[in-house]
């Protein structure tokens, strides 16, 4: 899928062991990726806390988000996006086991 045309909801794998992750674009300063999950959550006790800003759609699916200093995980569906500030600790609480959660996730400084 990197490179010039594609289609985000192409070749949507069912079921994963892993989540699938395509760069779509990577510059110094950008990485534009497709993450797809299947009922994958980050393991206990992780959290990202990245370098760069990440903002996210979620094209398809659904997903909980849970971060540092909240209660309950945020939930995103179809449509939904979110900014999330560099150093932002969080965690993927779930997302769909019933279908294909698709990100589109552009990271940024």
């Amino acid at each position: 899928m990197a490179g010039g045309d594609g289609n985000l909801l192409a070749a949507l794998p069912q079921r994963l062991e892993a989540e699938q992750t395509t760069e779509l674009v990577a510059t110094e300063n950008l990485r534009i990726e497709r993450i797809v999950s299947s009922g994958q959550a980050s393991p206990p006790g992780f959290s990202y806390d990245q370098p760069r800003a990440e903002w996210v759609l979620l094209v398809a699916g659904s997903a909980g988000l849970l971060f540092e200093g909240e209660a309950e995980p945020r939930v995103l569906n179809a449509g939904d996006y979110l900014l999330i500030p560099a150093h932002r600790r969080h965690r993927v609480a779930w997302t769909d086991v019933e279908h294909p959660t698709v990100w589109l996730t552009v990271h940024f400084c």
